[in-house]
């Protein structure tokens, strides 16, 4: 390796060239101060708008570094559609591009949680899972299952990775469960008799080889929550699509328990204890499906009597469980297997009832975790009552263990909410104003040594957007509209829809907040328009989405999935719509607990919770209108207080600068002059 690699202009530039793009100022200034960040230690939360170019603009600082300080960086996304894009095309195209540069090939590798590798052990006959309870009794479901194990077993021969990403068409996720274990049923590769073959295991030790190792952000969080460490050592981590980053660690970090769960562990261990010891785990799992049904579903501020018993039952008969396994007996694969499966599950249940039990101090305002009820009712099979709990927060987790460990940068499309980084840093544990920034002029000195000073350092940066949203976009606010209700959709909204949708000759994207809302609003204009009307649920949401790009005529209305994840550039998405300001529900027991603790602090929980969850919503969704920059077209969002509220200016802060009008006929004749544009 030479002392001294190209710089990281030349370095960029030849990325560039290599996959044939134009060099783009935002692109420069982000991957200088990606650069800069990495010399220095100080964290960046940088945003890059659609068309900046922000893959390469980390992509190619994170190789230089690694390749020169022979370290790993880490890359973590919150999309399987960006890790593949990562690993199929971006990183394959610049480490051939960059080989020459650099001396040597630069590589790459993918790593998911072990519950996404086909294990092989369990494959050849190790212990099976037991099916759902509407399996047992479903002789549909049990053929499919029977059949799903039959591929995955052809299929296990002619994978190379095992990585459940790979098999297509997919299989449920009950078949999948057969024939793969979680880390904590893992008997490991020591003690595992195909270890030496294990298709997780290889991940694991190509990833450490790697100078790159691109993971998602759950993995992220769960290596940050262990005591073990699942990824490879690494001095520097690189979130994409950070916006998701706290919802995606929240997530990883609850845990729920439910009857069927306690079941489950019951008949797991049931098959190597007694029968008596068992039983009062059965019996505890029976009670806890009584209690659930007497109450209420929602979040839960005190513990009731009948529910605080029924855990400690729980807690007690899986510890009595545990114990009654006793030691590993060395040498008998297969009862260790099971003996590992079921202290699995037992930990799980039992570390559950402990934690549920634990969240309910004296003090409301001193409590970490929220717990809550909850139940799937809707179309399809329903599930019982479940008990979830889930952290306040996860600040102090990300500042500990992520930005006390590693370099990282943070970037995203969307990071400034009202205009700064601070609503978005306060949820990652950053402190609330960021730090001017190092200069990209070389000012900037290598890492410091440790101080006693534990301020954590970072800087904020905003490389803005290769669009010209005043010319290119309109956003169409409507005061004249009424507020929205509870009761569906209003009239007059249903009126604005088809106006504005007839005016585009379809060409929309619906963003509702409910899919109640999308179902309205869908069978109201079928029977007003000409214009197909797509509506998510009705096929998969891919199929939706290329059906839509491939037919100007027609339009796609749906939900929360539609808001972050629909890319159709070119004139096939001229008018994005959005129903009202997508607030969290007032009875959702995290936000609604999380509002509660910031006004017990003595802030403003509305502003804090409520109005950055919708801001960050609205910016994404707002986000699916300029996706190249050829694009034309309007963002109307329906609802009144984006313009007459109090808050309305921090919303509409957050949202790209198009030029704003709340003129009615001035939106509908700029939708048909692109629409006569558009049409052959």
């Amino acid at each position: 390796m030479p002392d001294t690699l190209p710089s990281l202009r030349d370095l960029l530039a030849t990325a560039v060239a290599a996959v044939g793009g134009a060099e783009r100022p935002g692109q420069v200034e982000m991957a200088e101060a990606v650069h800069d960040a990495i010399r220095t230690g100080d964290h960046l939360a940088v945003q890059a708008g659609t068309g900046t170019g922000k893959s390469l603009a980390y992509l190619v600082p994170a190789v230089r570094h690694a390749v020169e300080k022979n370290k790993t960086v880490v890359i973590s996304t919150a999309t399987i559609a960006l890790q593949r894009q990562l690993v199929d095309r971006d990183l394959p195209r610049l480490a051939k591009a960059l080989a020459k540069s650099l001396r040597r090939t630069p590589t790459f590798a993918i790593l998911k949680g072990r519950r996404n590798y086909l294990c092989l052990h369990r494959l050849d006959g190790g212990p099976q899972e037991d099916p759902d309870d509407q399996v047992l009794f479903d002789p549909f479901a049990v053929s499919r299952l029977g059949r799903e194990v039959t591929r995955l077993r052809e299929w296990a021969s002619d994978t190379e990775a095992g990585d459940r990403d790979e098999l297509v068409p997919g299989v449920s996720d009950q078949s999948w469960r057969q024939v793969s274990v979680s880390a904590r049923e893992c008997l490991g590769v020591s003690r595992c008799p195909v270890g030496t073959d294990c298709f997780a295991e290889r991940a694991r030790a190509e990833a450490g080889r790697a100078d790159v190792v691109v993971t998602n952000h759950a993995l992220l969080a769960i290596d940050a929550l262990g005591s073990a460490q699942v990824l490879p050592e690494h001095d520097v981590v690189i979130i994409d699509e950070a916006h998701d980053l706290v919802d995606r660690v929240t997530s990883a970090a609850t845990d729920e328990l439910s009857a069927t769960s306690v079941a489950i562990a019951a008949r797991r261990v049931g098959r190597i204890i007694e029968e008596d010891t068992a039983d009062r785990l059965t019996e505890a799992g029976e009670g806890l499906a009584m209690v659930l049904e007497d109450v209420q579903a929602g979040r839960l501020d005190t513990l009731p009597e009948p529910i605080r018993i029924t855990l400690t039952a729980i807690r007690d008969a899986a510890h009595n469980c545990v114990s009654a396994l006793g030691p590993e007996r060395q040498g008998d694969i297969e009862a260790a297997t099971a003996r590992k499966l079921a202290i699995s599950v037992l930990e799980e249940v039992h570390d559950t009832a402990v934690r549920v039990l634990e969240s309910f101090g004296s003090d409301v305002a001193a409590r970490r975790d929220v717990v809550w009820v909850t139940g799937d009712y809707g179309s399809g099979t329903p599930r019982p009552p479940t008990l979830r709990v889930a952290p306040l927060g996860v600040a102090g987790l990300l500042r500990e263990r992520l930005f006390g460990a590693n370099t990282t940068v943070l970037t995203s499309a969307t990071l400034t909410l009202g205009g700064t980084f601070d609503a978005l840093a306060k949820q990652w544990g950053l402190p609330g104003s960021q730090r001017a920034g190092v200069k990209a002029d070389g000012a900037a000195t290598d890492k410091e040594a440790p101080s006693d000073d534990d301020t954590i350092r970072w800087r904020g940066l905003d490389v803005g957007s290769p669009f010209d949203h005043g010319r290119a976009g309109i956003l169409y606010t409507a005061p004249h509209l009424p507020p929205p209700g509870r009761d569906g959709l209003p009239s007059a909204y249903l009126d604005e829809l088809r106006e504005l949708v007839e005016a585009a000759g379809g060409r929309t994207l619906g963003l509702f907040s409910s899919m109640r809302a999308a179902k309205q609003a869908t069978a109201a204009l079928r029977e007003k328009l000409d214009q197909e009307i797509l509506c998510q649920g009705e096929d998969s949401t891919s199929l939706l989405v290329k059906k839509f790009a491939e037919n100007p005529a027609t339009c796609l209305f749906g939900t929360l999935s539609l808001w972050q994840g629909v890319d159709v550039p070119g004139p096939a998405l001229s008018l994005v719509i959005m129903d009202r300001i997508p607030f969290p529900r007032p009875d959702d027991p995290l936000a609604s607990a999380r509002q509660r603790a910031v006004e017990a602090r003595g802030g403003n929980g509305f502003l804090t919770v409520a109005a950055t969850h919708a801001a960050l919503l609205l910016a994404q969704g707002a986000g699916r209108l300029l996706r190249s920059t050829n694009d034309r077209g309007v963002v109307a969002i329906l609802d009144p207080r984006l313009a007459t509220a109090r808050y309305g200016g921090f919303l509409r802060a957050s949202l790209p600068p198009f030029w704003p009008t709340t003129d009615p006929e001035v939106v509908r004749a700029a939708l048909r002059r692109l629409d006569a544009a558009a049409t052959p």
